[in-house]
C-alpha cells in the first residue's frame, strides 16, 4: 500500500451538529470480492461490445497518490472473437455508476475484506472473510450534508502531513457528496478518515459528508484496507 503525503483537498472534511447512536444488528456479507487492477486506462462501455456507446474513461492510476487504479468486478462476459470483458464499479458521479471494460491490460486480485457503515447507527464495521473483525463509532455528515448511502469502494489510501486536517490518514472513496459538487477546489470525494485538527464527537452527525475515526481507529484501517475494497454505506438493516 503506497503512503502519499499529500493534502487532499478534493476530499471533504468537516462542521458542527449532535446525533445519537443507534445499535446494529449483525449482517452477513460477501465473503471475498473479485477486483481488477488496471495496468492501462480503459474506456468504458455501456455493454460488453466495443462498438456499444461509451461511457466514460478510467485511468491507469489515481489522481491523489498514483496507486494503480483497483476497481470491483460485478460482471463477467464474453464478446465477438472470444474477447473477454469485465462489468467494474466506476469511481465518481453519478454514484454507483458501473459500466464495462476490457479484461485485457487488467489483473486479477482477491480481497476477503468489507467495509459496511451504519448511519443510523454511526458505527463503522470491518469485515474480513465474512466475520466482523472490528467496530468502530464514527462521526457522520450533517443533515445538510449527509453521507451519501450506497455501494462503494476504496479508490486510494492516503497517508496525511502531520498536523493536517482529517489526518493522519484518509481513504478516499469513489463516492460523491449528493449536497457539494465541489469542496475546497475538488469533487467533493467522500473518504473515511481521521479527526486531527478536525474533532467532532464520535457518534454525532457533524461533518460535510465524511467519514469521521479516533486516530488509533483510522491507523488500524489504513493498515490493512487496499484500494478496491468494497464500502456499503447505509441507514438500518440491509439485506446483504
Amino acid at each position: 500500500m503506497k503512503q502519499t503525503a499529500i493534502v487532499i483537498a478534493a476530499v471533504c472534511l468537516l462542521a458542527v451538529t449532535a446525533g445519537s447512536a443507534a445499535a446494529a444488528m449483525p449482517i452477513r456479507v460477501q465473503t471475498t470480492q473479485e477486483l481488477a487492477v488496471l495496468s492501462t486506462a480503459h474506456v468504458v462501455h455501456r455493454e460488453p461490445a466495443a462498438g456499444s456507446p461509451r461511457v466514460s474513461f478510467v485511468r491507469a492510476d489515481r489522481p491523489i497518490t498514483g496507486e494503480q487504479t483497483t476497481l470491483p468486478v460485478i460482471g463477467h462476459s464474453t464478446g465477438l472473437g472470444g474477447m473477454r470483458w469485465l462489468e467494474v464499479m466506476l469511481p465518481g458521479r453519478p454514484d454507483g455508476s458501473t459500466g464495462w471494460i476490457a479484461q485485457q491490460g487488467t489483473h486479477e486480485l482477491i480481497t476477503d475484506w468489507r467495509i459496511m457503515v451504519d448511519l443510523a447507527a454511526r458505527r463503522l464495521r470491518v469485515y474480513r472473510d465474512g466475520r466482523t473483525v472490528k467496530t468502530f463509532q464514527v462521526v457522520i455528515g450533517k443533515p445538510s450534508t449527509p453521507t451519501p448511502t450506497g455501494q462503494f469502494f476504496v479508490e486510494e489510501t492516503v497517508q496525511m502531513p502531520v498536523g493536517h486536517p482529517g489526518g493522519p490518514f484518509a481513504l478516499a472513496l469513489s463516492a460523491r457528496s449528493n449536497a457539494l459538487q465541489e469542496f475546497e477546489g475538488g469533487p467533493g470525494q467522500i473518504a473515511i478518515h481521521g479527526r486531527e485538527d478536525l474533532g467532532g464527537t464520535l457518534g454525532a452527525a457533524e461533518s460535510h459528508g465524511c467519514i469521521r475515526l479516533a486516530t488509533a481507529s483510522i491507523d488500524w484501517l489504513a493498515g490493512r484496507i487496499d484500494p478496491g475494497t468494497p464500502v456499503k454505506i447505509y441507514v438500518g438493516a440491509p439485506t446483504r
